[in-house]
C-alpha cells in the first residue's frame, strides 16, 4: 500500500515539475527584467489565418505572431493559402493563456492562376485560448469574427497543434 502511495505522489509531482517548464508560463524575468523568446512550429487551421504549417513567435512581452500556409496540387487543381496572425495575451497562467488575435489571409482555389473563390481574401478579429497539452505540445482554440472579401461576415473557429522550442 505504501509503495503504490509513493508512486502516485512520485508520478503527480514529476508532471508538475514537467508543466513548468512550457512556454505558457507567466513572464520569465530575471534581476534585470530580461524576458525569453520562444518558438513553435505546427499545424494551424483557420478561415481567416490559413490551413497548413505553422511557425509561433512569442516575444520577450504579451505579443506573439504566427504564419500559417499550405499547399496541395492534384491533376490540374491547385489549392493554397497562407496567413499571418498576431495575438495579444490577456490572461496566462502555468497551463493556459487567453489572447485577442488579428488574423488575415488569403485563399486559392482553380486550376492554375484562375482562382474559382468568391471570397478568397480574409480578416479576423477575436479571442482565443491555448493549452499546455504535455511533452512541448500546445493545443490551440480560436474564435474570430472574419470577414471574407466577397462582404461576409462569420463568427469561426480556428484551431492549431504547436511543439514549441
Amino acid at each position: 500500500m505504501n509503495q503504490r502511495l509513493f508512486l502516485v505522489i512520485f508520478c503527480i509531482s514529476a508532471l508538475a515539475l514537467q508543466t513548468r517548464a512550457q512556454v505558457v508560463l507567466p513572464d520569465r524575468e530575471s534581476a534585470g527584467g530580461i524576458h525569453q523568446h520562444a518558438y513553435g512550429l505546427g499545424m494551424a487551421f483557420g478561415p481567416a489565418s490559413g490551413i497548413g504549417l505553422s511557425f509561433r513567435h512569442h516575444f520577450p512581452s504579451t505579443i506573439s505572431y504566427q504564419l500559417t500556409g499550405g499547399i496541395i496540387k492534384a491533376d490540374d487543381r491547385l489549392l493554397y493559402c497562407f496567413g499571418a496572425e498576431a495575438q495579444v495575451d490577456l490572461s496566462r497562467t502555468l497551463t493556459t493563456r487567453f489572447f485577442l488575435a488579428g488574423a488575415v489571409g488569403y485563399y486559392h482555389a482553380g486550376k492554375g492562376d484562375k482562382n474559382e473563390m468568391e471570397g478568397p481574401g480574409r480578416a479576423g478579429l477575436g479571442l482565443g485560448g491555448e493549452t499546455f497539452m504535455g511533452g512541448g505540445f500546445h493545443g490551440t482554440i480560436e474564435v474570430l469574427f472574419t470577414y471574407f472579401s466577397d462582404g461576409t461576415v462569420l463568427p469561426l473557429p480556428q484551431a492549431g497543434f504547436h511543439y514549441y522550442f
